[in-house]
């Protein structure tokens, strides 16, 4: 047999990089692919994709396809994978990797980016090991010959994390497992609202064999009362256990049930844990006799669009992944791109699959507290969050002495943001489980203030926990916020009123208002005695503008929001083909939002506060699109959004840009603006949102019980009885606002000195395929325009 024909040389020519998605499909896996393409290009690569996963790789020819910039224009807002996904059982075979193997060398490609499950990235690391191998054997049996295989005697393997399970150890999440527990919340909402109007029970059966990752997240989110998980078993009988929550929650007052099952739930001593069984048990007619129903999710979980988290997640690590094919060298073990935190990173991938195999081998040896610490720090912190809200007023054993107990005030200050009451929420419910009392302050100081004379007018009460059961997927503020600072209020009276109501502790939830107020508490301190209790400050606002932390409440939700707005708003610019859309987004003097929603939608351009507006600059990026329009064949279905921040220029505001835009067209485009306005804020908050709500919000608690010496000098010498939680490289922390004050902050522009999203602006012109354009004078110190050449957007 006369031996294939070589590829071109490898001297002097372009890297070659394949991208291939594999396993099940999860939303965001089209974003990995669209970064991969773009980015790779723009590194000076060539790239192709590999349809159908590895099924494509053994088979060749049509299903090796090189990419060009525009072919994935348009994929972020695309569910599932373009490229395809199939099972592969040649690949699991020698004889088939070799003719992967084969098709690979004749394509001249050398590195291959795996989107994919754990089974998916360990047969790439197995195709891995066996390379030089299987390029000996090529020869040997003359399919290829020395020359050919020559340039390629090592293969780069990169692998992303694709599954809606969040399944991968070593990763807070995956790419999909936001969007499809947001599919999951969605569904558990819509079923809460006919529980609760025939006070019936619902048991809800979601995916995950071996993680329970969306059964407990869910669980969280949605405020259900009982949750089964495989990766940890309730240690006693489960049936009396939860017979007993769900007792107690319908003796309070709950209309309604809610109880989440992931499909490889199971009990203790092994045995599978069933919808039905538990249905029967609810509705049992000697016991809770509950009007019961069953109602399983099924894909529905699956499918759909990527969030906004998603989309970015996906995004930067395909940016990531092209970043680690080019800097591997044949040592380097085989990575795979993980999230931390907040912090894209490599890890070694194959620890993480036998990491991920010993949670599976955990649960079957039924070494329960082996398969909890194989999971991230956040999936026990929730699962104990969890039991912690589930067992209000249940569990004696968590109660503290009577000495111990404190009076908490909770108060939201600043704008609405999504996750303020799911925070408030889980904040009461570990209150009562510990024996502290929980006082709601009602519209911020504004409402407290009202409290001076003979007859305060309520704005100061305990909470009722039954009211704030319901509060997990409410969005906005239920017990009011309100931007006055304590100065404007009246200090002395704020401070007398603090003494008034026995305050203990302050629990403040709000944005960067909520900041400036603890700042003014702080230094109050010294002055007014009743000010010398613990206080802690969770930041909740969509403009992620909070000194201290890499991540506000209500910044996931408002992302969504805008996300959701620009594809629909797209869907009107795509229609009409030669069309721009200049939107405005909310985000104060911070530029997170546009910035994060511009790399989640693709847009053309984005202007923030940080680095300004020029006129330069605007004419570049108009005379970049007209060429774009200009070379544009018609057939492309992708309109083109631009973001501009609503405080990015005193003059430049988003209808004169549009209106700058339409004049310079002259008739051979159209411009439009459009300002979302409050819609950013949301409606119902993001599952993130919620989840991460609770986990901060317990953890506040807990930091303000560490106080129970409460004296003054105590607490004045103590920089961090007076704190603000937040996540900083890639830990959650709690920080002095002392030092945040003195330190972090950028008052007069009301946002951290050194915000860590920054980078991302470079990473978004550079996927849009805007040009290098002229930058205002003195821009923000860390924004480095990269002087390539890229396509067209």
């Amino acid at each position: 047999m006369a031996p294939a024909q070589p590829p071109p040389p490898l001297a002097g020519k372009k890297r070659r990089i394949a991208m291939m998605t594999s396993g099940g499909d999860s939303p965001g896996m089209n974003g990995a692919t669209r970064a991969v393409v773009r980015y790779g290009i723009e590194r000076g690569c060539e790239v192709f994709c590999i349809h159908e996963g590895y099924e494509g790789l053994v088979q060749g020819g049509k299903f090796i396809k090189k990419m060009n910039w525009s072919d994935v224009r348009g994929w972020l807002s695309e569910g599932g994978t373009l490229i395809g996904t199939a099972r592969c059982m040649a690949f699991y075979e020698r004889p088939g990797r070799l003719k992967a193997a084969k098709n690979m060398v004749l394509n001249g490609i050398d590195a291959l980016i795996i989107c994919g499950g754990d089974g998916s990235l360990t047969g790439a690391d197995k195709f891995r090991a066996e390379w030089p191998g299987l390029l000996q054997e090529l020869v040997e049996t003359n399919e290829l010959t020395p020359e050919q295989t020559e340039p390629f005697k090592h293969l780069n393997i990169v692998g992303l994390v694709g599954s809606i399970d969040n399944d991968m150890s070593g990763t807070d999440a995956t790419i999909g497992c936001y969007s499809a527990l947001s599919r999951i919340c969605e569904m558990v909402d819509y079923i809460e609202a006919t529980a609760s109007s025939h006070s019936r029970a619902f048991v809800i059966e979601v995916m995950g064999r071996h993680c329970g990752w969306l059964a407990l997240m869910a669980g969280v989110a949605t405020g259900a009362d009982f949750v089964f998980i495989p990766e940890k078993p309730r240690a006693e009988n489960w049936r009396e256990e939860m017979c007993r929550i769900v007792a107690k929650h319908r003796e309070i007052g709950k209309r309604k049930t809610i109880v989440i099952v992931a499909e490889g739930a199971h009990d203790k001593d092994g045995n599978k844990i069933s919808p039905d069984m538990i249905k029967d048990l609810l509705a049992d007619k000697n016991g809770l006799a509950l009007d019961t129903r069953i109602t399983t999710l099924g894909h529905v979980q699956r499918g759909g669009t990527a969030c906004a988290y998603d989309r970015y997640l996906a995004t930067l690590q395909g940016v990531e992944a092209v970043n680690a094919v080019l800097e591997a060298t044949p040592e380097t073990p085989t990575p795979f791109i993980a999230i931390t935190e907040n912090k894209i990173c490599r890890k070694p991938l194959v620890q993480a699959v036998l990491d991920t195999k010993e949670v599976a081998k955990a649960i079957e040896a039924q070494d329960f507290d082996k398969a909890m610490g194989l999971r991230d720090t956040e999936f026990t912190d929730v699962y104990n969050s969890f039991m912690t809200t589930t067992a209000t007023g249940l569990d004696d054993k968590m109660m503290l002495p009577e000495k111990k107990h404190m009076r908490i005030a909770i108060i939201h200050v600043g704008a609405p943001a999504g996750g303020m009451n799911a925070a408030t929420r889980a904040a009461v419910a570990y209150c009562l489980t510990r024996g502290h009392t929980p006082l709601a302050i009602h519209n911020g100081f504004a409402g407290f203030a009202r409290h001076h004379g003979d007859e305060p007018i309520g704005a100061v009460r305990e909470f009722d926990w039954l009211e704030v059961d319901g509060w997990a997927s409410k969005g906005g503020s239920e017990i009011g916020t309100n931007r006055e600072l304590p100065s404007e209020s009246g200090m002395e009276l704020i401070a007398s009123l603090f003494k008034q109501y026995n305050i203990d502790g302050l629990f403040i939830v709000g944005g960067f208002e909520g900041f400036h107020a603890l700042s003014q508490l702080r230094q109050a301190r010294e002055k007014y005695s009743s000010l010398c209790i613990p206080m802690t400050m969770l930041p909740a606002t969509i403009s992620n503008n909070v000194p201290g932390t890499e991540y506000s409440l209500g910044s996931d939700t408002c992302l969504n929001e805008l996300v959701r707005y620009c594809d629909t708003i797209k869907q009107s610019a795509s229609a009409s083909r030669r069309r721009v859309f200049v939107i405005e987004s909310q985000g104060g003097r911070s530029g997170y939002v546009a910035t994060l929603a511009g790399l989640a939608v693709g847009a053309v351009a984005v202007y923030t506060p940080e680095e300004g507006i020029n006129i330069e600059m605007l004419a570049a990026d108009i005379a970049h699109l007209k060429q774009v329009f200009r070379e544009d064949s018609g057939q492309s279905r992708a309109g083109r959004l631009i973001i501009v921040n609503e405080k990015a220029s005193k003059v430049y505001s988003a209808k004169l840009i549009a209106d700058m835009i339409r004049e310079e067209a002259g008739g051979r485009f159209e411009s439009r603006d459009s300002i979302p306005g409050h819609v950013q804020q949301g409606g119902v908050p993001s599952p993130m949102d919620r989840t991460r709500a609770v986990r901060l919000a317990i953890k506040c608690i807990e930091h303000l019980e560490t106080y129970e010496d409460r004296q003054d000098a105590t607490i004045l010498n103590d920089p961090q009885s007076c704190s603000v939680i937040g996540i900083k490289q890639s830990k959650v922390v709690f920080t002095s606002m002392k030092d945040v004050e003195e330190l972090e902050t950028d008052w007069p522009n009301r946002r951290p000195k050194n915000e860590f999203w920054l980078d991302l602006r470079s990473t978004v012109d550079s996927l849009s395929g805007r040009p290098v354009v002229p930058r205002p004078e003195s821009p923000l110190v860390g924004w480095k325009a990269k002087d390539t050449k890229r396509g067209l957007a």
